[in-house]
């Protein structure tokens, strides 16, 4: 018997401890399920640890050592310094606006006036070309007058005038008119036209 005593004693010894019982059946198991939770909060989206740390944010008796830098109180002279900055930047955006809009007026009034200034010179074009085309049907009814009636016409014509159809003439055409004028009158045309 006594040998059943001592295999009882060493039966006692080898039965687990209770921490072991508690490591077994409880911290390994609770180990193992925060790992499949973590996992499956992963494939969801959600950040396990930013909620715990709101979460005892939120928990009255748990202080934070770190200060949060936007909790902190403003004092009143910054605010001021803050507002009063805040009220000289949008008076400086006013006053950029307001020359922006001065700067689109004129430039607005520039563009009226080179409209109105390019319809002016397309409107000369146009005179200059038809008084262009007239005298040139003018100096091609002289080219088929004959000379004898193209010389007194021209020598009582204002001399600027005259001395433009000639110099615009045939020289064969030219020619023959001088010789039709008086001497004196067509010495002063033929020295006009030299010049």
């Amino acid at each position: 018997m006594a040998r059943t005593n001592f295999e009882n004693e060493n039966i006692d010894t080898k039965s687990p401890s209770l921490f072991q019982k508690f490591f077994y059946w409880v911290l390994i198991p609770l180990v193992f399920v925060i790992a499949v939770l973590l996992v499956i909060a992963s494939f969801t989206g959600t950040n396990v640890f930013e909620k715990a740390k709101e979460l005892s944010n939120n928990l009255p008796f748990v202080s934070s050592q770190e200060a949060d830098p936007d909790s902190t109180p403003i004092d009143g002279q910054k605010l001021v310094e803050l507002q009063a900055e805040i009220e000289e930047k949008e008076a400086e955006i006013a006053q950029l606006q307001s020359q922006l809009e001065s700067a689109n007026a004129k430039n607005q009034e520039a563009q009226v006036l080179q409209e109105e200034l390019e319809y002016e010179i397309q409107k000369l074009k146009n005179q200059q070309s038809a008084a262009q085309q007239k005298f040139t049907e003018l100096v091609s009814a002289y080219e088929k007058m004959s000379a004898k009636e193209a010389a007194p016409i021209l020598e009582a014509m204002n001399t600027n005038e005259a001395v433009r159809i000639l110099s615009n003439l045939k020289p064969a055409t030219l020619s023959e008119v001088l010789s039709k004028m008086k001497a004196e009158n067509a010495a002063k045309f033929t020295e006009l036209l030299a010049q």
